[in-house]
This record gives C-alpha cells, sequence and structure tokens, in this order.
C-alpha cells in the first residue's frame, strides 16, 4: 500500500517512454572505437551485469576510476552503489557524450550515482553532479508532484540521498507548497481547508476521515508518505509558522490511514509483514507528533485519542505512551461521546475484569482527582461526564460476570454531586438488575441506594414504581416524591388562579396584606360591593381569561403601566372638578366644595375596599359633554390603553375587549 517499494521499482526506472538505454550505450562505445581506432580496455561490473568501456572517457570524468584503473582493467562496485545497473548504464552513456534523458523519477539516483563515482567539477567542467543538482532546484523542486516522486524514490537511495541533502530538500520544499496551499494567495480555492473543528463533537469513524480527506489532494499525497518522511515534513509545517489547526488534521488522517484503518492490518497481515511492531512503531511516532495541552482542544476529537488508547493496548505499547494518551483524554474527557468509551471485543475477556474497563476507571478518577483541586471547574462539565459514566455503565451492567460489589464500585468513581439526573443511572441499574435476576434483596437494595428519587423526572418516577425489578423501598420512596410532586402542582396552579382572581402582583411587589379576602373569595365573585370594577382589575382579568401562563415580566410591566395611567385620570379627574369650581356662578359654590368627590376618606375608603391599592374612583361621573376639551383627553388615553393592552395581549383582529364597552 506504501507508494513506493523497492521489491517492484528501481531507483533510476522511469515510467516515461524513453529508448532502450543498454543499445544506445553500445552503439556509443562502437562509435568511439571506430572514430578514435581504440577498441574497450576495461569491464566494469556492476551486480550481475558487466559494462565493456573504454579508459579514457571515464577516466577524464570520474575520480573514483581515475584512482583505481591505473593498475587494473577490471572493477566491480560494491552492492551498495546507488541505482544499480540502470543507473550505472546511464552514467556511461553521459560519459559518452550522448543527453542523458533525466526526469523526476531517475534524477535522485544519477544524483548518488555521480556522486560515488566523484564526478564532480573538479575532473570536468559541467560535470553530473552539477547538472544533476541544476535539475533539481529549478525543475523537481518547484513541482509538488514531481517533488514527491523524487522523494519517495530517495527511500532506496539512503543513505546517499540524505548526505546530499536531497532528501531535506524535498521535504522543506512541500512544506512551503503546503503552506501556500493554505494560504493561498491566487485564490485557486473553491473550498477551504479541511479543519477538524467540525468532528470534534461526533463520534469517531474511520470512514468518515476517508470522505473528508478526499477533499484536499495534497493532505492525500502526504499522508501516502513512509512515516520517517512524513515526521519530518510534519516538524518542517511547524518551523514555518503553519496553524497547528491545520497541521493537526494531517497527523490524524495519517494515522486513520496506517494505525486505525482495518484494511491496512488485513493487507500487512496477507503480506506476512509483523503487523505489531511495524503498526506500533508508527503509532509510538503518531504519538509523539500530537500536540499536547491546551493546543489540542477543539483541534483534535477526544474520540480519535480514544482510538488510539484502544489500539495502544491491543498493540502492548509502552506504559509511559498509554499514560500521555490518558492524559490528554482526561482533560477532554467531557467532550466525548459514549460511543468512544473503551469495551472489550464481545466474547474474548470477561469485561468486568477487562483491561479496557480498568484504563477507563482510570481515566475517570483522574478527573474526579483533577477537577477536585480546581474550584473553577464548571459544573456542567462534571454533569456531562457523569452521564457519560452511567451511559458507560449501562454497556458494562450487561456483562454476566459482573458482580453487585464491582458494580458499586463502578459506580462510586463518580461523586454523587456530579449527578444532576439520575436516569442514567437509573437505566444502568435497571439493565444490571435485568441481568442479574436473581441476586437477593439486600443486593438490589445496595446498589439502588444510590438513586435519588428526587433527581428522576415524572415520567421516570412512574416507570420506577412500575419496575418489578425495582425493590420496595425505591418504589416508595418514587411514590413519596411523586405525591410531593403532585401536591406542589395543585398549590402552584391553586396559589395561580387566586393570584389571578384578586389581581395581585404576581412579581411579589405587593404585600399579601393588600389583599386581605382572597383566601375568602369564590373566583367568579368580585371584591367589591358596589360600583365599577377598577381599570386595573378590568385588565388583570382579561389577561388570565385569555392567556393564563402569561409571563411575569410581562405582567409586571402591563401592572404598572396601568398604575401610570390610572394615576394621569385622577390628575384629569382633579383638574375637572377644579375647573368646574372656577366657571359655576351658582349661589350653591360652598355646597359643591364640601362634596370632595374624591376626597380623602372616599380614596381611604376605596382603597381599605381594593385589594391592590389602587384608586377606583368613578370615571363614569364626570360631565364630558360641558367639559370637550377634557373629554378628549380622556378618550385619547382610552385609546393609549386599548393600543398598550392589544400590544401586550397580543389580541385576535375583531375580539371585543371589557374596555370598549361604554361606561
Amino acid at each position: 500500500m506504501e507508494a513506493m517499494s523497492p521489491k517492484n521499482y528501481s531507483a533510476a526506472s522511469s515510467p516515461f517512454s524513453s529508448p532502450n538505454i543498454g543499445a544506445l550505450l553500445k552503439i556509443k562505445v562502437l562509435t568511439w572505437s571506430q572514430e578514435t581506432g581504440f577498441p574497450v580496455s576495461i569491464s566494469v561490473r556492476v551486480k550481475d551485469k558487466i559494462f565493456n568501456l573504454h579508459k579514457f572517457p571515464l577516466t577524464s570524468k570520474s575520480g573514483y576510476f581515475k584512482k583505481r584503473l591505473n593498475d587494473t582493467s577490471e572493477i566491480e562496485l560494491p552492492e551498495t552503489f546507488p541505482g544499480g545497473p540502470e543507473t550505472f548504464e546511464m552514467i556511461a552513456l553521459f560519459v559518452y557524450g550522448s543527453s542523458t534523458l533525466i526526469d523526476p523519477f531517475n534524477v535522485a539516483a544519477l544524483r548518488c550515482a555521480a556522486e560515488f563515482l566523484e564526478m564532480t567539477e573538479e575532473y570536468c567542467s559541467g560535470n553530473l553532479c552539477e547538472r544533476f543538482d541544476l535539475y533539481l532546484n529549478q525543475v523537481v523542486l518547484q513541482s509538488w508532484d514531481d517533488t514527491l516522486i523524487a522523494l519517495q524514490r530517495c527511500q532506496m537511495l539512503l543513505p546517499w540521498s540524505e548526505d546530499l541533502l536531497i532528501v531535506s530538500r524535498c521535504i522543506e520544499s512541500l512544506a512551503f507548497m503546503a503552506c501556500m496551499e493554505i494560504l493561498d494567495p491566487e485564490r485557486r480555492r473553491d473550498t477551504p481547508v479541511v479543519t477538524l473543528e467540525e468532528l470534534a463533537s461526533q463520534d469517531w469513524s474511520c470512514e468518515i476521515m476517508k470522505d473528508v480527506v478526499s477533499q484536499d489532494l495534497w493532505m492525500k499525497d502526504l499522508i501516502a508518505l513512509p512515516f520517517d518522511f512524513f515526521k519530518r515534513v510534519i516538524g518542517s509545517l511547524r518551523r514555518q509558522g503553519m496553524k497547528e489547526k491545520y497541521v493537526s488534521p494531517i497527523i490524524v488522517f495519517y494515522a486513520n490511514k496506517w494505525v486505525l484503518s482495518k484494511k491496512t492490518l488485513q493487507f500487512w497481515e496477507s503480506s506476512c509483514e509483523q503487523i505489531n511492531g511495524k503498526a506500533s512503531v508508527i503509532l509510538q511516532g503518531i504519538i509523539d507528533l500530537l500536540p499536547t495541552g491546551d493546543k489540542a482542544r477543539k483541534v483534535i476529537p477526544v474520540g480519535f485519542y480514544f482510538a488510539l488508547l484502544s489500539r495502544s493496548l491491543e498493540f502492548g505499547l509502552r506504559t509511559d505512551n498509554k499514560a500521555r494518551l490518558q492524559d490528554q483524554i482526561t482533560s477532554l474527557l467531557h467532550f466525548a461521546q459514549v460511543e468512544d468509551f473503551l469495551l472489550p471485543e464481545s466474547g474474548t475477556v470477561s469485561m468486568s475484569s477487562s483491561m479496557e474497563l480498568a484504563t477507563m476507571e482510570s481515566i475517570i478518577s483522574a478527573y474526579v482527582v483533577s477537577n477536585s483541586s480546581i474550584n473553577h471547574t464548571p459544573e456542567a462539565s462534571n454533569y456531562r461526564v457523569a452521564e457519560l459514566w452511567d451511559a458507560y455503565l449501562s454497556n458494562v451492567a450487561a456483562d454476566q460476570d459482573m458482580g453487585p460489589t464491582r458494580f458499586m464500585e463502578l459506580i462510586e468513581r463518580v461523586p454523587q454531586s456530579y449527578r444532576q439526573n439520575h436516569y442514567p443511572l437509573y437505566r444502568a441499574i435497571n439493565n444490571f438488575l435485568k441481568t442479574h435476576p436473581d441476586i437477593s434483596q439486600d443486593d438490589k437494595g445496595a446498589v439502588c441506594k444510590y438513586l435519588d428519587c428526587q433527581r428522576l423526572s415524572q415520567e421516570a418516577c412512574i416507570e420506577a414504581v412500575q419496575n418489578e425489578l425495582m425493590p420496595l423501598r425505591l418504589i416508595v420512596q418514587a411514590l413519596f416524591v411523586q405525591q410531593l410532586n403532585t401536591h406542589k402542582a395543585f398549590k402552584e396552579c391553586s396559589d395561580s388562579f387566586r393570584y389571578a382572581h384578586c389581581g395581585g402582583d404576581l412579581s411579589g411587589s405587593l404585600s399579601s396584606s393588600r389583599c386581605p379576602y382572597s383566601a375568602s373569595q369564590n373566583l367568579g365573585e368580585s371584591p367589591y360591593t358596589d360600583g365599577p370594577e377598577p381599570l386595573s382589575f378590568l385588565l388583570q382579568k382579561d389577561i388570565v381569561m385569555q392567556n393564563f401562563k402569561f409571563p411575569t415580566t410581562e405582567y409586571e410591566s402591563t401592572s404598572f403601566r396601568i398604575q401610570n395611567l390610572e394615576q394621569e385620570l385622577m390628575s384629569l379627574k382633579r383638574s375637572l372638578q377644579l375647573q368646574n369650581i372656577v366657571t359655576k356662578s351658582e349661589p350653591n359654590l360652598i355646597k359643591t366644595q364640601k362634596m370632595k368627590p374624591c376626597g380623602l376618606e372616599t380614596r381611604s375608603l376605596s382603597k381599605r375596599r381594593n385589594p391592590i391599592g389602587l384608586a377606583t374612583s368613578c370615571i363614569s361621573s364626570v360631565n364630558f359633554a360641558s367639559q370637550r376639551k377634557y373629554a378628549s383627553r380622556l378618550l385619547k388615553i382610552f385609546r393609549r390603553i386599548t393600543l398598550f393592552g392589544n400590544r401586550k395581549l397580543k389580541r385576535k383582529p375583531g375580539t371585543p375587549s371589557q374596555l370598549s364597552k361604554p361606561m
């Protein structure tokens, strides 16, 4: 599955169509003999192939042959000669003056072979070493595809390709072009670069990762590299300033392809390779490349760390590596999904004694310890972890070998204060009782003692009461809690009707002493014995009749606005009365002044008869015919009241209101 395999390809082989190098070399040797009159004088053996050549062309351009062909006519190149017979054949063709066909597939091998044969400027101007370096820098390293090809061929040319810095140059070039792909200065990209922020809250899936990485072909090219080259590319990306949110996905995709993918493991097994040894080396390197601490938050899904930890247990990775993964999972545990938690393969080992369960216990314990020493930890994170752990216990409870004592130990791993909702714990206990129907009542009671029915919903309490597996003590507790909830609901309903009847302020701004008759009055009766009902009572009663679930904040604002309007009405009425006193010329002026329809005693009496303490003088007594100016002001105020009620209460068009009735 790797991009290049030395078993199938030669370092100098090229897929491009080219003439037969061996035939061309024979023609060149024969032509040289005819032109100079000198026959072939030396033989060069490269592995199992022998080349009959002339001495002068070789010694004039190669320091290696110049040093070794003084006293002998036969020479054998070592097995470590870079590129093998194919590369030497092309070198020999160049020695005889032919234009060597150079391409990204063979340039690395030719450069290493030229270095081995010491074909430098010291022996000939424009020699092969300089020529191949020029081609590498100006042609190969300017193209993404050509650089990848050259780097892949360098794997078979080590250590020569490393010593000549061909590998380093290719890696730095790839990293630079990858950074330019992210920056996209020419705006050639139609879609943004892939990141893992959207996948951080999802379940981990190898198939999803394959679909994601296919969106960016340059990432797909990088994850096809051998791991030794890949980790150096990652280091170069970070040195050149690429952000971690772009670097981390490349590492994740590489691990997904070479460590987590089942198809890759099956391929290695079919190839008779040491799967555990090879995969564990890659896994070890992946863990070293991953960011830690705050850099990893919301950059890498916590499900990925769980997947690596599961594979680490399978491969028997070192303890320090597993501890590093566990520490990272602990810091991101509240972002996990219950599907990410470790479970042993079904049928392989008992779940209660499995290594996966012990590892999860260690992670949960580490989380509790770390959060107990941090006071500013959000409680929502603890609630989330408790729900995840209880949901995980629902899966663990299905183990037949799980005893009550062991199950209670698992429950106690999370403090009770972390459990805001006890329904996930109820489900776990219910699954345990279903799997173990023969345990004693004492054991049932011991297991169920962790349940708090007050932290169960009403539906969950009903379910617990009807559950035959639950012990009697829990059923009684659930019935008691249900009764309390019912009593509380009836009380709240009764209070709501009482407040609606007496027109009280639901916000609690009015004291209970202002509604002394609320307990003795019926819902259909008015607290007044005579006279018209006050404006505030009419509007508040209309509110209750139309929408019983009127929000408290809107109710308070409505009541406050009505009180202001009533004060305006009272002020207007006093102005009308003063105007009547000034304008009337009848002799009974003093008698009219003594009536005081809105005097202190009248207002005091009205307040005593009004439970909510609002002024409720009868507005209908005003003479609108004689006072048109003030009557217009009254009509404007009533219109404001009507519009205010329509806006606040959201009346439907055409619905009659008590305020629209003639007074």
